[in-house]
């Protein structure tokens, strides 16, 4: 199997990206996670981890084969709590000492309307889940964690996932699943925000970063023009729905099969859930309305 560059995935070797910066790719491909899930080493001597990955063990070792002599881990941050990014952090703490960084457990960083979803129950669906997910040290956005050689900035980036962070180092920043270069990210309420996804990117954008590295895939070199290609879309995106509820009433997954008429069928569900995410932002912004509590089954209509 090759990537859209026609490079061959290498599991468990560390391969270095810019000076200071190593990934090992996990072995977890699917057509959720491409290859499988990068996971980053920061610094020199005394390094930081960026997302972990899956629970396996293979590329636990992986992780600690890729150490130079006398090199140790003295943070491992994770992104968000997805079962491909959060779960191998426990492990990777309990074999090196490292403490655990994150936002907060899998419920963290959501507003107000997703929490309140949540607890009404019916909205299942998405991404796994790592539940069961629990820093040792809680990050506030704009926080810094600072090593030997190197000082990376928390920004905290909710849409993908409420307790979603990325981290910036100089003039990239390792974005988790919020910004991939080969795909749209998925955005699956509760756990997904479509308002706040939008606010992130833009949050990005100001950044003024270059490049970003990102959970699944390649680099990405111009990282501005692919943020303004995912704000486009994502805004494309709304402008189809609106323009299919002119017919009348219906649910998220009917529209989905009108409007993603070039996705595969095994991607289709996920594609429901992001108009899901899309009617619910719509039907906070008093552009549609929904016949019923929201759930995947709701019907929509237009104001």
């Amino acid at each position: 199997m090759t990537n859209r560059y026609g490079n061959p995935p290498r599991y468990g070797i560390a391969e270095v990206l810019a000076p200071g910066v190593r990934r090992v790719l996990a072995p977890n491909p699917s057509p959720m996670t491409l290859h499988g899930t990068n996971s980053y080493i920061i610094g020199a001597g005394q390094v930081a981890v960026i997302d972990p990955g899956p629970d396996n063990a293979d590329h636990l070792n992986a992780l600690l084969a890729a150490l130079a002599p006398g090199e140790r881990i003295s943070h491992i941050l994770v992104t968000h709590a997805h079962l491909d990014h959060s779960p191998l952090a426990r492990p990777l703490a309990d074999a090196t000492g490292a403490p655990v960084l994150a936002f907060g457990d899998a419920r963290a960083g959501r507003s107000a309307l997703m929490e309140k979803l949540s607890a009404q129950g019916g909205l299942e669906g998405g991404e796994g889940v790592d539940t069961g997910f629990s820093p040792d040290i809680h990050l506030c956005d704009g926080e810094e964690i600072n090593g030997s050689g190197w000082c990376l900035h928390a920004l905290h980036t909710p849409g993908h996932f409420g307790n979603h962070l990325s981290f910036q180092l100089d003039d990239m920043i390792f974005c988790g699943d919020h910004v991939m270069g080969w795909a749209s990210s998925l955005v699956s309420p509760p756990d997904g925000d479509m308002g706040a996804y939008m606010a992130s990117l833009r949050r990005l954008a100001d950044t003024g970063v270059k490049h970003l590295h990102s959970g699944h895939g390649d680099p990405i070199a111009d990282a501005q023009s692919r943020i303004s290609d995912l704000i486009a879309h994502r805004q494309a995106r709304e402008e189809a729905i609106l323009r299919a509820l002119r017919d009348g009433p219906t649910d998220a997954t009917t529209l989905a099969r009108r409007i993603y008429t070039d996705t595969p069928p095994t991607m289709m569900r996920a594609a429901a859930r992001n108009v899901l995410a899309h009617l619910i932002d719509l039907t906070e912004r008093k552009q549609v309305k929904a016949q019923t509590p929201l759930a995947p089954s709701t019907q929509f209509s237009l104001l």
